[in-house]
């Protein structure tokens, strides 16, 4: 080997190993009383220490479980369904709570995370196609996101700031998040707590406010209803629950953590405690979003103005029917959506560096791979922004669009989830079983089902002309071929062919 390639080789196998974050970045979660040997680390008892350090990931993942979409779809659930969609929220925010696990064990067993795998284990053609799905995606939760804190601004200035520059002023929270990230993983994953906190204390006090119905609560938690007068606000509520972008984010997140794949043990310690620390978040995000949802159930079901609440007139409604108090109800909204939508925002940029980095195996620096994922999302996000500033009714009919335009994504960041989580030559021992993979694919069947009828009842009233039904049916028809392309990578012959080879071996009596 030539000296200069002997000098070049660690290099290149550091950059290939630090992919999500640096070494010098990663958290240290070994604790004092350490077994003697990997095999030993699942017999450690349980420790308060060490969840509290693997304590982080899961909460900025539940971020997209909170941000402006979902407290919009939330409200109106609440303000034309009352309490009867409680019990999908609840296995919604379930749903949920499963695919990330699984994003989380890809990302552990492996060490990469899953826009990086997606580039290895797809061919050129399909990983841009993948990309770019994954991107729009990503570009339609940010408009929504930037929107619901500028609306937030608005409010909290008396008007005095247009949303214009509440979005200039929400498109620098990039710069914010590369200052915060200087400080170390653990500095940025308290400012999003501080966040959450703001979240659950703003919209606890509106709870308290206007006090729901605690036995019309719990029987919307435990007891199924559905009426076709409803569908449209359940179909909203289970597609904004699972973001595309959040399954690429949680993946790379939980690399934070300095846990070495090879070690058995500790990969197994590693899901044991962020199985914990998800579980924990999704419980907070499902509560926030439950004060949401009875709070306008309380105070608009049945009313003639529910079906024209929206995040940009909900906190004056409010303020019209419960008042000031002692401090008034509008700005309690307003601060829990500029919480909500600051967070989901700097996640956003975050989830937008892995995955243009994994995808292109692009080596750019931070500060240039934020700026172009921010960049992004701002000019339609300002076209948007001037255009409501003459018309609040736009609201509805642009996120009706990014419901939509999401929904699309989905299958593109399920299907690779569960195809990857399933390769024995890539997760090893970590690859879901029989029992679990069925029960996921049941899951994202469910999923993309769900979403698939909001495609269909929004085109079936939007597209109105040939040449528009012919883009539309060409595009389906591309659509529906790249997802069985999707499915079809996901059977393994392969593996059917090991077991029947075993079953052979075994009845040989070899």
């Amino acid at each position: 080997m030539h000296p200069d390639d002997q000098q070049q080789q660690p290099l290149i196998e550091e950059e290939e190993e630090e992919t999500a974050y640096d070494l010098t970045e990663k958290v240290v979660v070994i604790g004092i009383h350490e077994p003697e040997s990997d095999s030993d680390v699942c017999l450690l008892p349980f420790s308060w220490r060490k969840l509290w350090l693997f304590t982080g990931p899961g909460f900025l993942m539940s971020i997209a479980f909170l941000d402006p979409g979902n407290l919009e779809s939330n409200l109106q659930a609440g303000a034309i369904a009352g309490y009867s969609l409680l019990w999908l929220l609840l296995w919604a925010t379930a749903m949920g709570l499963l695919i990330q696990l699984l994003s989380a064990r890809l990302g552990v067993a492996t060490g990469r995370h899953l826009a990086e795998l997606c580039r290895e284990e797809y061919p050129t053609w399909a990983r841009i196609v993948l990309w770019v799905m994954a991107e729009f995606a990503l570009i339609g939760a940010d408009i929504q996101e930037v929107i619901g804190s500028a609306i937030a601004i608005k409010i909290l200035s008396n008007g005095a700031l247009p949303l214009w520059v509440g979005v200039i002023i929400t498109a620098l929270d990039c710069f914010i998040f590369l200052f915060l990230e200087n400080y170390g993983v653990r500095k940025l994953e308290a400012v999003f707590a501080v966040l959450i906190a703001t979240m659950a204390i703003s919209f606890a006090w509106m709870f308290g406010e206007t006090k729901p119905d605690g036995k019309e609560l719990l029987l919307g938690i435990l007891i199924p209803k559905l009426s076709s007068k409803t569908i449209k606000q359940a179909v909203a509520v289970v597609g904004c629950i699972i973001m595309p972008h959040n399954v690429f984010l949680h993946s790379a997140l939980v690399q934070s953590r300095d846990i070495d794949p090879s070690k058995k043990g500790r990969v197994r310690e590693a899901l044991r405690y962020y199985s914990i620390e998800s579980t924990l978040a999704l419980f907070v995000s499902f509560i926030i979003n439950l004060f949401v949802t009875t709070v306008f159930a309380k105070a608009f079901y049945g009313t003639d103005i529910a079906n024209s609440i929206g995040l940009v007139n909900a906190g004056q409604y409010l303020q019209d029917k419960y008042g000031g108090g002692l401090f008034p109800i509008l700005y309690i909204w307003a601060i829990g959506l500029l919480a909500a939508g600051q967070s989901s925002t700097i996640t956003g940029t975050y989830a937008g560096q892995f995955i243009m980095s994994g995808f292109l195996n692009l080596k750019l620096k931070k500060w240039l791979r934020a700026l172009i994922t921010r960049s992004f999302a701002i000019i339609p996000t300002m076209i948007v922004a001037l255009v409501f500033e003459t018309s609040d009714s736009m609201v509805d009919v642009l996120n009706e669009w990014l419901n939509v335009l999401q929904s699309i994504q989905i299958p593109f960041a399920l299907i690779p989830l569960l195809c990857l989580a399933s390769k024995e030559n890539l997760m090893g021992s970590f690859r879901i079983g029989p029992v679990l993979k069925t029960i996921s694919w049941l899951v994202a069947v469910l999923v993309m089902a769900i979403n698939g009828y909001l495609l269909v009842s929004f085109f079936s009233s939007e597209v109105n002309g040939v040449l528009v039904a012919i883009f539309v049916f060409v595009f389906i028809a591309a659509y529906l071929a790249f997802v069985v392309y999707l499915v079809y990578q996901s059977i393994s012959f392969s593996s059917w062919h090991n077991f029947i080879n075993r079953k052979t071996y075994t009845a040989n009596g070899n």
